[in-house]
């Protein structure tokens, strides 16, 4: 007779094959169709408030791994906030001024930009920026990210960029702002300053050189016993190109200095007879010993001899002169010098780098900048005028070498500041921009102290920031460039007076709320300025506009008071603040130092950064590598469910590697999970839990501890997700799934839920367990695995949402109190099993059986053991999967017999059993089966 029908197996709709690529659409026109974000914050609108403050992307192109990694961890926490009842909205936005879009504008006219207006660049700026906007918020969307899509914020928008210039007008009110001739990072290339979070810091290599200059004038600070000596100054520049604009050498005044000589042999004029002549150099006592070095050091210094020393304050004033122009080169001093390379004398351009500058402010020297916006020397440059800098240098080593300035020349690999759009090696160059003090008022002093009330996640973000904030020159906010929202500041035309009157800079801020930044283009001065407004310093009435534009930077920067505070339904300040780690020197310090000039404060409690996105070797992204990873490669291929799990599976705060290989494991460990869910789902087609619930003190114990096992992974993934450790998710899950499911409860429950009476006890014991362990696990992962979540969730019975993410955990997730004698109980057993099944592999290896349920089982074990088995003996055969289980007496410790099981196989169940047989109506079913389909 066939009995298969009369088994309890599995039924589900819910397919092991996941179909990802194909599942996910649907559940995004789910998602859409039935506004499930938009019932999550109705849900939860009485919630506590929890606010993740979006850093906005650049409108500039395609989504890359980096970005999935960024959205895909903000969606985690949002969605797994909101499961917990905050009221955690989400409103996605873009930076879409600035180079980044420009420069692709610029590449896309070509030559064609040159017949363009200012106004019509602006406006092909305006339509690329939103055609990526669409594009990227559509990527975004794949993912599986729920927010506000339909109303991001967007920095073009005419709303914002009035918020901006509103911005400048506080900053301007509190007195931070100034115009000033300093160096700052300049791009040759797109002939515009950039910030130090615009650069970015390659290998390359320079022409260093030893250049000497002769003192002219020792101002009687020398030495007697360098009286009538040719004495020199040693400097070591990686920039010959700087040396045009040299004005001083710097010392630090408490090194310790030698005059050090050096014999050569001169001819007094040709075909004389040369004559040793001895030349004294001053460099740092410290690194005399590798300029002497024979190998590395400078030619001819290993025979040459200490003379005198002296402290480097006491050489203060002395006059050298320039190595090849009639220009005199003033020794200075500077607590910035070094002594870990060079010589201890460090080449001070004050237009050239910003120690040079204040060193320059100190002594009243020039500012001296003889380079253009392009980045080539200014046509008065005696020798080198007309030439780009860089390739000028092999022109000044050579007229160093003319003069008999070089003393050694050599190339020098080294990390240098690259442009973050171009790519090309930057300069530092002194030009006229408008700058926010990060002196004025104590705002460095003030703002570091305000990180301390931060929460820095990881906590060495601190350190990073606060290193970068105690060394930041001011921060420079205009750029050269047209795409972008105007400083709102004014230029008298009779005496070239600036106006930066907060007032009018509020009045143009009105009207940009109206028009947009464009009417900034479109109108003349005197369309922002009252008619009455005259110039403070000559009276005259005729303005003319600024033609530069803010740093993007700002842009971003002002995006909490913006956004926070201005938006529907959200709060300042943003409890999270979440980005990659290079936005220490970015975002996270332009938020800071912005919120703090215009008055508002702190605007972040807290602060997640997440590394860059490596390949198994560690190595970056690269095309020419081959190793780039596209998100919608990985979608197309895997689903974003798979995507979604890789952002998870590793610690982020480090750099987080990604392959094919990778996510080959990845989809092996998303099938373990999810035939885990179809499995449980298989077994409750018939389960209500509204009737069929079995009570916790009523259930076998097995189920009580599977259930104390249960709260135990609830309990560990809550503090996870809290402390935004999302790997111990991952983690915790999959073990969860594989060791104490698959390995262990399922495999020995199955005997039960297919074997017992659909509506026994036992059975419906097994299937309370398993409805918790299903919804507990489907929540859990629901903010990782938002897709196969869904899915699952539809098939759950006795569901109360119509979508996971309306769920209410602080209600659904109760557990009872853990037994803890019943939870050390089986921790034992399990380790007892685990000898068991050791035991069965070696039979089976032997042919002595097939099949586990072919097996007897004889025990032998010590007190403590023996007293657990018997406690547990109804149950053993189930928990070894056998047919019979026998305790031997008199063993003093664990031992494990494997026996053929007697009496006959069961036709049902195919467990062996002499009960076989003994029910003439069913001649081949033990008595358990019997009883069950009677």
């Amino acid at each position: 007779m066939d009995y298969k029908s009369t088994l309890n197996l599995t039924k589900t709709d819910f397919t092991m094959k996941a179909d990802l690529p194909k599942k996910e659409p649907d559940i995004l026109k789910f998602w859409e169709e039935h506004g499930i974000y938009e019932q999550i914050i109705a849900k939860n609108s009485t919630g506590k408030t929890f606010m993740l403050h979006d850093g906005p992307p650049y409108a500039n192109g395609h989504i890359h791994i980096g970005h999935a990694l960024n959205k895909i961890l903000k969606d985690i926490i949002i969605k797994e906030k909101a499961m917990q009842g905050y009221k955690a909205e989400y409103v996605p936005g873009w930076d879409c001024h600035g180079l980044p879009i420009e420069h692709n504008v610029d590449k896309a006219l070509g030559q064609k930009k040159h017949t363009l207006s200012k106004l019509e660049i602006r406006r092909e700026c305006r339509k690329f920026a939103q055609q990526f906007v669409d594009i990227q918020r559509q990527e975004f969307i794949r993912l599986g990210v729920l927010g506000r899509w339909q109303d991001p914020y967007l920095t073009m928008n005419y709303d914002y960029e009035s918020a901006i210039v509103g911005e400048v007008s506080k900053i301007m009110r509190n007195g931070y702002v100034y115009k000033g001739k300093k160096p700052v990072y300049w791009c040759a290339h797109d002939a515009t300053a950039l910030a130090e979070a615009e650069v970015e810091y390659e290998n390359h290599v320079s022409p260093s050189v030893y250049v000497r200059f002769r003192v002219r004038d020792d101002k009687a600070k020398l030495p007697a016993s360098l009286k009538d000596k040719n004495v020199y100054f040693v400097i070591w520049t990686t920039t010959p190109w700087t040396l045009p604009a040299n004005l001083a050498i710097t010392v630090h005044p408490e090194l310790e200095y030698v005059a050090f000589g050096v014999t050569t042999d001169v001819a007094s004029a040709p075909g004389e007879t040369s004559s040793p002549v001895e030349d004294v150099y001053i460099v740092a006592q410290t690194l005399l010993e590798g300029l002497r070095d024979p190998a590395q050091g400078l030619p001819g210094w290993n025979e040459g001899h200490s003379i005198t020393s002296m402290k480097g304050k006491t050489l203060e004033g002395i006059v050298t002169q320039h190595p090849f122009y009639q220009r005199d080169s003033v020794i200075t001093l500077g607590d910035y010098v070094t002594t870990d390379i060079g010589t201890g004398c460090v080449h001070t351009a004050p237009g050239h780098g910003a120690d040079d500058y204040q060193t320059g402010e100190r002594y009243g020297l020039e500012v001296y900048s003889p380079v253009d916006r392009y980045g080539k020397f200014t046509k008065d440059v005696e020798f080198f005028g007309g030439k780009f800098v860089f390739d000028a240098n092999k022109d000044i080593v050579e007229k160093l070498k003319e003069t008999g300035a070089l003393l050694k020349q050599l190339d020098y690999p080294h990390s240098y500041p690259h442009c973050w759009r171009c790519k090309k090696p930057v300069i530092t160059r002194a030009t006229e921009q408008w700058f926010i003090s990060v002196e004025k008022h104590d705002l460095r002093k003030n703002a570091l102290k305000a990180i301390d009330s931060v929460a820095w996640i990881p906590s060495w973000g601190k350190d990073r920031i606060q290193g970068m904030l105690e060394t930041r020159p001011d921060w420079c906010i205009s750029r050269q460039r047209v795409w972008g929202v105007p400083i709102p500041v004014f230029y008298c035309k009779e005496c070239g007076q600036s106006v930066a009157d907060p007032d009018i800079a509020l009045q143009v801020s009105r009207l940009f709320k109206e028009k947009g930044a464009d009417a900034w283009f479109e109108q003349e001065a005197g369309y922002f300025i009252p008619p009455e407004y005259s110039c403070s310093k000559c009276g005259s009435k005729s303005f003319e506009k600024e033609e530069n534009i803010l740093d993007v930077w700002f842009d971003s920067g002002v995006s909490h008071a913006v956004v926070l505070q201005h938006t529907r339904n959200l709060v300042w300040p943003a409890d999270l603040y979440l980005e990659g780690s290079d936005q220490h020197r970015g975002w996270f310090q332009s938020t800071l130092l912005a919120s703090m000039t215009a008055g508002h404060g702190i605007p972040y409690r807290a602060v997640l950064t997440h590394g860059f996105v490596v390949d198994e070797k560690g190595r970056k992204m690269s095309k020419q590598l081959g190793n780039v990873v596209a998100p919608q490669e990985v979608i197309d291929k895997y689903g974003a469910d798979v995507l979604r799990l890789w952002v998870s599976a590793e610690d982020f705060r480090g750099d987080v590697s990604v392959s094919k290989d990778i996510l080959e494991r990845l989809k092996e460990a998303y099938r373990k999970i999810r035939n885990t869910i179809k499995f449980i789902l298989g077994n409750l087609y018939d389960f209500d839990p509204a009737h069929d619930r079995t009570a916790y003190r009523d259930m076998q114990r097995v189920d009580r501890y599977m259930v104390d096992k249960t709260a135990e992974l609830v309990r560990r993934i809550d503090r996870a997700y809290q402390e935004y450790d999302f790997h111990i998710v991952y983690h915790a899950v999959l073990d969860f799934c594989v060791v104490d499911l698959s390995s262990f409860y399922l495999d020995i429950l199955k005997d039960r839920l297919y074997i017992s009476r659909a509506g026994s006890p036992a059975r419906r014991s097994a299937q309370t367990v398993l409805y918790d362990i299903l919804t507990s696990l489907i929540t859990i992962l629901a903010p990782v695995l938002s897709f196969t979540a869904e899915e699952a969730w539809k098939y759950v019975p006795g569901r109360e949402t119509d979508s996971v993410f309306l769920t209410d955990l602080t209600r659904t997730r109760k557990f009872p109190d853990p037994e803890q004698d019943i939870d050390r109980d089986y921790e034992r057993l399990r380790l007892i099993r685990d000898e068991v099944n050791k035991a069965l592999e070696i039979q089976r290896a032997n042919k002595t059986i097939g099949s586990s349920l072919e097996a007897m089982i004889v025990l032998g074990a010590g007190k403590d053991d023996r007293a657990l088995l018997e406690r547990y003996r109804q149950s053993l055969n189930e928990l070894f999967i056998v047919s019979q289980v026998e305790l031997q007496d008199g063993a003093d410790a664990l031992s494990v017999e494997v026996h053929r099981a007697h009496g006959q196989k069961c036709e049902r169940c195919w467990n062996y059993s002499d009960s076989v047989g003994a029910d003439a109506a069913y001649p081949t079913l033990c008595g358990r089966c019997v009883e069950a389909i009677r």
